[in-house]
């Protein structure tokens, strides 16, 4: 089965053995081609720039634009590595600044709600099952494509962590909470809700922004640690990577308060590193102006 893989998405395979220096070059030609010549998403990269730092200069905002670019073009090929890299080399690139506190909460047979965001290269958060002894799983939207939707899942699930449809998060989280399975579990925030999905509006990098609640009610029906995974591109290829406590206690607070946290907690990330973020994302394509008449939002401001 495991051959058959390899022959079905050969040519992914021939760019992942490749050695990550020339994975850069072909990197740096793959910014000019989607930067330069393409212009992949140019609008609303720079559209998000421009409503995000209103404070800086045209010539700020460009060269965060630039450096994006670049940084997403790396971690393009870098997520393709996930089909052949080693578990040496991947400890070596992946730095854990505070493997304690997981520890910690190992020790103490707590769960963990793992809220991350697109930043850094949150697709290697799916090595943290050689790191750390939990049951790990993972919730996503699967790709129309059915060939790439079974390419990335093969990629992720490599190491261990359990690729969940994000309709069947909720019931497998409460599945595993009430068997008592040791989880780690992995959820991405900063996606943009449908007008039908339950939102929260919260004031995000200056912006009027609707969050997804769905992991907020999760941590305090199962009362697992929150924590905010947050990166560090130390160079090409080296990441550290430091967990940042969201919530140790979510059943005592109140509702929101944990959403956010992680806003604050990302915003924080984002504004040390604008360039690590996944600005192409249309991130604000849903406006509260065209929600208001539904009465089941939310909104707060800091």
């Amino acid at each position: 089965m495991k051959y058959l893989s390899r022959v079905k998405f050969l040519p992914f395979y021939a760019v992942s053995i490749l050695p990550m220096g020339v994975l850069y070059v072909l990197s740096d030609m793959m910014y000019f081609l989607v930067y330069r010549v393409v212009g992949y998403r140019k609008k609303v990269v720079f559209n998000n720039l421009r409503n995000s730092f209103p404070f800086k200069s045209e010539e700020e905002i460009g060269q965060i634009a630039k450096d994006f670019y670049r940084h997403f073009c790396d971690i393009v090929l870098e997520s393709f590595k996930r089909l052949t890299i080693g578990e040496k080399e991947i400890k070596k690139r992946l730095l854990i600044k505070n493997p304690e506190l997981i520890q910690e909460y190992v020790n103490d047979q707590r769960s963990i709600l793992m809220y991350t965001g697109h930043q850094g290269n949150w697709e290697w958060l799916v090595f943290l099952p050689l790191m750390f002894p939990y049951s790990s799983n993972t919730f996503y939207k699967p790709i129309k494509n059915k060939y790439f939707d079974e390419l990335f899942k093969n990629m992720r699930e490599r190491f261990g962590v359990n690729c969940v449809e994000s309709d069947k998060g909720f019931r497998t989280i409460i599945d595993n909470h009430q068997r008592k399975v040791l989880t780690l579990n992995c959820m991405i925030g900063d996606q943009s809700p449908t007008k039908k999905s339950s939102k929260y509006w919260y004031n995000f990098l200056n912006q009027e922004t609707a969050f997804f609640v769905g992991a907020d009610k999760i941590a305090k029906k199962t009362d697992q640690v929150v924590l905010f995974p947050f990166f560090k591109k130390l160079r090409r290829g080296y990441y550290e990577l430091e967990f940042k406590i969201i919530e140790d206690h979510p059943q005592i607070r109140d509702n929101f308060e944990i959403l956010e946290k992680y806003a604050q907690q990302l915003e924080q990330a984002i504004m040390s590193a604008p360039e690590l973020w996944l600005w192409s994302h249309r991130r604000w394509k849903l406006k509260r102006e065209n929600e208001a008449s539904l009465p089941e939002l939310e909104y707060a401001s800091k």
